[in-house]
């Protein structure tokens, strides 16, 4: 049977699921329990995806920016998302994350609604 990606949250309610069974292929040995996953394996695929880029590239946003063909606001922006979702401090300050939505918009790459849900979002910190 092919490994597929692990769930984290419930089809049916949306709420977290929990870990309970683990089970070694090959010998059949099955552990169960409750277990805590680490703040990686609950992350949506979109910044699974941006951390597995930004690990290859060793941490050069610069070529992040390459690679993913967007501005470098744009993957800046991505990153400190990816901070947020992790739980960690965010480094940027907010007026400095300001300035890359205004650029954003100034070129056309989010609209104004979007503009304004991102600013938004700033106040809340």
């Amino acid at each position: 049977m092919p490994s597929l990606p692990m769930p984290t949250a419930c089809p049916v309610t949306g709420e977290s699921l929990e870990i309970t069974r683990l089970q070694a292929p090959h010998s059949g040995v099955v552990i169960e329990g409750r277990f805590q996953p680490n703040e990686f394996a609950l992350l949506p695929a979109e910044h699974v995806e941006f951390l597995r880029l930004f690990v290859k590239v060793r941490g050069n946003l610069k070529e992040v920016e390459r690679a993913m063909g967007v501005s470098y606001p744009t993957v800046r922006l991505r990153f400190e998302n990816l901070l947020r979702a992790l739980g960690y401090e965010s480094a940027e300050e907010p007026e400095e994350l300001r300035g890359d939505v205004l650029t954003l918009l100034e070129r056309g790459e989010i609209d104004a609604a979007e503009a304004a849900k991102r600013l938004e979002s700033f106040k809340r910190r």
